[in-house]
């Protein structure tokens, strides 16, 4: 169904420098060579009736209700799938064409329920509209003998409802599966008369392999497919766009309001990271933000045994500053700090950081990027000179290899999965390098020419070998670095990697990789043509994170695969704003923009524009402060958007840092993990009550638009700044816009950028600036950023994480499809019933050796600590190797991860954990802890009488 304040011109849109004139109904149009009939007369003014098209969808012409008459042609072709040409007249409107048109849609209405009165659909049914399109006022065939009329509904998707008795077998929902999501969950079973759309194989939406992208129904042009919420709240009446806050594709969608309730979220079409998709998280899972866990006055409390006390704004911030102070005033300028966060926007990372460098006087601010992308910023612009992916996610379409390092997009950026998807089924080749069997190694229609399974840990190993190869056989692409490099780092990195100890035989034993596999594989990527590399956390959440991600760099300079469309170093963000949090200044050690803050020019710009002198030492990254802390030397820190006791590794220890603070301030949602440690609690509000920008993973800037006021009260930036004007330095901000235009002024890689351009736009990638008006979708185009691109020699250094007799088992992390990060917004939707818990994968074969079967409680423990999970035996994990997820604190997988981390950037490793699995029947002493613990805290929150949504 189509959404409010969209047009659909019924078929894609076509690219092409060669022109065609056509005249249609006897006006001239001139369109792209390979332009439907139907988009020609749409964009002539005309619309044509149509039922089965949609621009979202290649033609398919089966409704036959788009029929038109051409000069010269026989019958009354569709103009859906009827392409313009030369000369060519068309009718769209005659007694002919009206007669069968009319005949047609007879058909589809004595078959379908006449409850318009109703249907969730009435008012914005696309049957409606083309029964009163083409003047259907009879229906002569009655309502007796065979019909679906009676055929039942199927309820069992939590966020929308398949009826099954008002489809009329168009093929749009099958045909978005297949084509968008590239799912191919739906099929039309049976034929002719007993054609019908079906999941799987006649199975429920909810046991089918239906991943609730919405796809289906969005392209739905009835009420068959409806969303929940449009049947419970009725159609809505206006709509507004912003930009999902949830992964770092950076969706954009339009909020369907009644007021200031959400009736539905529609990906917006227009939008340039997804165009018009979506998945389950976007699309469906936004009922945290009105739930009735929301805190939504501000608390106080002096400490953590106490309970929280409801004061009003001005308490809260007098209190909050006055400890702040006070702290200050008795441990030193540095005692206190503060973390920004990846969930919030541009301006109010930008407002934190400044408030702690100006207000707070030093520069102890880091950010939860520290804990998976900061590798990418320290090895990207050590090689290519700027701490940002290379393309625009459009740019896969001309990829000819993709080599996927460390992620898992179908579940950890979905909406761009199904991109790449979209690409490998036109032909591109896939390379996947992960210890895990993930779905793109071999899903519907797709399936990897190569696996690297490799240990965890050994990523390094692996990229050094794939460069031998490329150098020991002569692939390397002289002519582009000895243009684009330098070539001294070349000439080193060359020498080094050449090595017979780098080479695929000699690592096999350290990556578990076959060297034939991967010889195999570094020639593919070497020679097909366009290769891009895309990565996740897989890469950086190592103990030689920033190793890899030079390595990576490495490799695509040595190839030739940078600098144009279709290649490059593509690191795909986890949370919506974490390019945009890096972007900001929120690291210890640098300025917004990347610049360091002992350049002294650079802090004399900022301190001319805050008005205050700044530090030019940098302050205390994450794991300084909490070694500090527990020195007794760091006591006081200001938390927005973060949960930091949930998300960072070795939780005992980082609960042990916070307790051992004086003032902690959490400002968020609901009374989070690292709220139960806090003093001072300041109710956040949601992207739907904010304006501002967020920057996705390929470095867009895109427009966050308020939908509905803040339920607190105040805006995130407004919180700030009400602190930094009690903490006595002065911020006086009407609007995030003003916000966006100081980080323009103090940022050369966003001197163009405005709200206002935005608006123009749409949405624009940095650098944006005199040379680049409009954006910079494909960075390192003629030359780097650096100038030359530098080559770095990569040793592999094993993790001082080993497994022994005593933890025998290497442990590995991951996201999933249904769940976000730590979970605090899915955990409080109907996500939960794709995955209520975090479970452990283990293999069949290290399952069977320790007795544990599907579904046992397993005890899993390491040198950091023990929790218990539940087992998930299977395949997917190589023997010798676990994983989980983290979405859910009670399941303590940061218990058991270990303070290990990356040599440059202090990023955790993560993925490398020795462990020991053992069949168990409770839960771990540490479980039992946090149990008591959060009871203790729920109760203290409880006794506040805090004021919640309803």
């Amino acid at each position: 169904m189509i959404s409010i304040d969209e047009q659909d011109l019924g078929t894609p849109r076509r690219e092409s420098d060669k022109r065609v004139t056509l005249s249609i109904d006897g006006c001239e149009v001139t369109v792209p060579a390979g332009t439907s009939v139907m988009r020609a007369a749409a964009l002539a003014g005309t619309k044509v009736p149509k039922l089965c098209a949609t621009e979202q969808l290649e033609a398919f012409g089966s409704c036959r209700l788009c029929l038109v008459q051409i000069e010269g042609m026989k019958g009354l072709p569709a103009s859906c799938t009827t392409l313009v040409s030369e000369g060519m007249k068309v009718t769209t409107q005659n007694q002919k064409i009206a007669d069968v048109r009319r005949g047609v849609m007879e058909l589809y209405i004595s078959d379908h329920p006449l409850d318009c009165l109703t249907c969730p659909a009435n008012g914005h049914c696309e049957l409606q509209d083309m029964a009163g399109a083409v003047g259907l006022r009879e229906v002569r065939y009655g309502y007796e003998g065979e019909n679906h009329l009676s055929l039942g509904k199927d309820t069992s998707n939590p966020y929308f409802t398949f009826d099954a008795s008002k489809c009329i077998v168009c093929s749009r929902c099958v045909r978005a599966c297949e084509e968008q999501q590239g799912t191919f969950a739906l099929t039309i079973q049976g034929r002719g008369f007993e054609s019908k759309v079906s999941p799987s194989q006649n199975e429920s939406f909810m046991d089918s392999e239906c991943v609730s992208c919405g796809a289906c129904v969005q392209a739905c042009p009835t009420a068959t497919l409806s969303e929940k919420t449009l049947i419970q709240k009725g159609q809505a009446e206006h709509s507004v766009i912003t930009t999902c806050a949830y992964c770092g594709v950076g969706c954009s969608f339009r909020a369907e309001m009644k007021g200031e309730e959400v009736v539905r979220m529609v990906p917006n079409k227009n939008g340039h990271a997804n165009h018009g998709h979506s998945c389950v998280k976007g699309r469906f899972a936004i009922g945290y933000a009105t739930h009735s866990d929301r805190i939504l006055k501000p608390m106080i409390r002096a400490k953590i045994s106490d309970p929280w006390r409801e004061v009003s704004w001005q308490e809260a911030i007098d209190y909050a500053a006055s400890e702040l102070k006070r702290i200050q005033a008795k441990y030193g300028r540095d005692s206190i700090g503060g973390i920004t966060s990846s969930r919030c926007s541009n301006e109010e990372t930008y407002l934190v950081q400044k408030l702690i460098r100006a207000g707070f006087g030093n520069n102890n601010v880091d950010t939860c990027a520290r804990v998976c992308h900061s590798p990418t910023g320290y090895g990207l612009k050590t090689t290519l000179g700027e701490s940002a992916g290379t393309q625009d996610f459009d740019s896969v379409m001309k990829a000819d290899v993709i080599f996927v390092i460390g992620a898992n997009p179908t579940d950890g950026h979905p909406v761009f999965a199904s991109q790449m998807k979209r690409r490998l089924r036109q032909g591109a080749k896939l390379i996947v390098a992960d210890p895990r069997r993930i779905d793109l190694v071999r899903s519907p229609h797709i399936s990897a020419s190569h696996h690297l399974k490799l240990f965890p840990g050994t990523n390094v190993a692996l990229i050094n070998s794939i460069a031998h190869v490329v150098v020991t056989e002569g692939l390397v692409k002289e002519d582009f670095v000895r243009a684009r490099c330098e070539v001294d780092s070349f000439e080193k990195w060359r020498d080094f990697v050449a090595l017979e100890r780098n080479s695929p035989e000699a690592m096999e034993p350290v990556t578990g990789v076959p060297a034939a596999e991967l010889r195999a594989a570094a020639r593919l990527y070497a020679t097909a043509g366009n290769g891009a590399i895309y990565y996740g956390l897989g890469v950086t959440e190592h103990s030689q994170g920033s190793t890899m991600v030079m390595g990576i760099a490495n490799l695509a300079m040595a190839t030739g695969n940078i600098g144009r469309e279709g290649v490059g170093v593509n690191p795909l963000r986890g949370q919506n704003n974490v390019q945009g949090s890096c972007d900001m200044g929120s690291f210890p050690h640098e300025f917004p923009g990347y610049r360091h803050v002992s350049d002294d020019t650079v802090r004399h710009l900022f301190e001319t524009t805050w008005g205050v002198g700044l530090q030019s030492e940098p302050g205390l990254r994450i794991p300084n402060m909490f070694e500090a802390a527990l020195d007794g030397e760091f006591k006081g820190l200001y938390i927005e958007g973060e949960d930091i006791a949930q998300s960072d590794p070795n939780t005992q220890h980082v609960t042990a840092a916070l307790s051992s603070m004086e003032c902690i301030i959490v400002q968020d949602l609901f009374l989070n993990e690292s709220a139960k440690f806090a003093h001072v609690f300041l109710p956040g509000s949601s992207f739907l009550e904010k304006d501002g920008t967020f920057t996705n993973a390929e470095r867009r800037i895109s427009r966050v638009r308020k939908v509905m006021q803040p339920k607190s009260g105040y805006a995130d930036w407004e919180i700030t700044q009400l602190l930094s004007n009690a903490m006595g330095y002065p911020m006086n901000y009407k609007h995030p816009s003003e916000i966006m235009d100081e980080i323009a002024r103090l940022t050369p890689t966003f001197k163009g950028v405005s709200f206002k351009r935005i608006d123009e736009l749409g949405s624009i990638q940095w650098p944006c600036n005199e040379a680049h008006p409009e954006g910079t979708p494909t960075m390192h185009i003629g030359e780097f950023v650096r100038g030359k691109g530098k080559f770095l020699v990569t040793e592999y250094v094993p993790t001082r994480e080993k497994v022994n007799a005593r933890f025998p088992l290497i442990l590995t992390t991951g996201r999933i499809l249904s769940q976000y990060n730590v979970g605090a917004q899915t955990r409080r939707t109907e996500n939960n019933v794709w995955h209520d818990e975090d479970r452990l994968e283990i293999h069949p074969h290290d399952a069977e050796e320790r007795g544990i079967v599907e579904g046992d409680w397993v005890g899993i423990a390491s040198r950091a600590g023990d929790t218990v999970l539940r087992a998930r035996v299977t395949e997917r994990v190589q023997p010798g190797v676990v994983y989980t997820t983290f979405h859910f604190p009670e399941s303590g997988a940061n218990v058991i991860t270990t303070d290990n981390s990356d040599w440059a950037t202090n990023c955790p490793e993560y993925k490398v954990t020795a462990v020991q699995a053992t069949r168990v029947s409770q839960p771990s002493e540490w479980q039992k802890r946090f149990r008591d613990f959060t009871e203790t805290q729920e109760s203290l929150l409880k006794a506040a009488d805090v004021s919640v949504a309803k």
